[in-house]
């Protein structure tokens, strides 16, 4: 019998991506983000979490699409993310927000290395639910980056 994980799924474009919800740590509305000067363009700055500041990424320009307006669908998610032996909080705007799903590891593959509109490097795998594809991301290898020490002097750590 496979093993089964849970992720939370969530549009980007037209695409269809999962986050493993052990990294999920709630989802917020969209609300206004204070701007930081001079930061990556993929930063869009900086929010308040009930005391804690956490930078927000737009996860639109981190995969190479021009950025879009919020809508009432827009949400932002607050992930723990591994960096290099540590756990950073980082937010991660996404379009919409689905629900939480289960992916059968017997029904997850590797991402196909043929090139094409999405760099492969960050997908952890790809899995199938009903007719949909779903591209599941390598959180740790998508926040690497020439800027990541910048947003990890930013991110409130997670203890172990």
């Amino acid at each position: 019998m496979a093993d089964t994980a849970q992720y939370l799924t969530l549009g980007i474009d037209q695409e269809l991506f999962g986050i493993d919800i052990r990294n999920v740590r709630e989802i917020l509305d969209m609300r206004p983000i204070s701007k930081l000067p001079h930061a990556p363009n993929f930063l869009l700055g900086m929010i308040d979490v009930r005391g804690a500041g956490y930078p927000i990424v737009d996860l639109r320009t981190k995969l190479g699409l021009p950025r879009a307006e919020a809508t009432d669908a827009t949400r932002i998610i607050i992930l723990d993310v591994p960096v290099k032996g540590r756990t950073l909080g980082v937010g991660f705007v996404a379009d919409r927000v689905f629900e939480v799903t289960g992916l059968d590891d017997d029904h997850t593959e590797a991402a196909p290395d043929v090139g094409g509109r999405w760099q492969s490097n960050y997908i952890a795998g790809i899995g199938r639910k009903g007719e949909a594809f779903i591209v599941v991301f390598d959180l740790e290898r998508l926040m690497e980056s020439d800027d990541l020490p910048m947003l990890a002097a930013m991110a409130p750590e997670q203890a172990a």
